[in-house]
């Protein structure tokens, strides 16, 4: 019985981690974009800045979660 509990814990992990991914680049990206707006920068620095530190911190997450299961 424990194995069919495994893969459905194992999807709603994932999952869950999908969308902790998604939303927190998302918001770094939003707050970027208005940061970079309330600036009146033409380049989005702050955007892309969010993005990438953001993203790297995403996947250093995911790196130490995987390791640990």
């Amino acid at each position: 019985m424990s194995e069919q509990k495994k893969p459905a814990n194992s999807f709603l992990k994932y999952s869950g981690l999908g969308l902790q991914m998604l939303a927190t680049i998302g918001v770094g990206a939003w707050l970027g974009h208005k940061l970079d707006q309330y600036l009146g920068l033409k380049f989005p620095v702050f955007l892309l800045t969010f993005v990438f530190v953001l993203f790297g911190g995403v996947m250093y997450q995911l790196y130490r979660m995987l390791n640990k299961d």
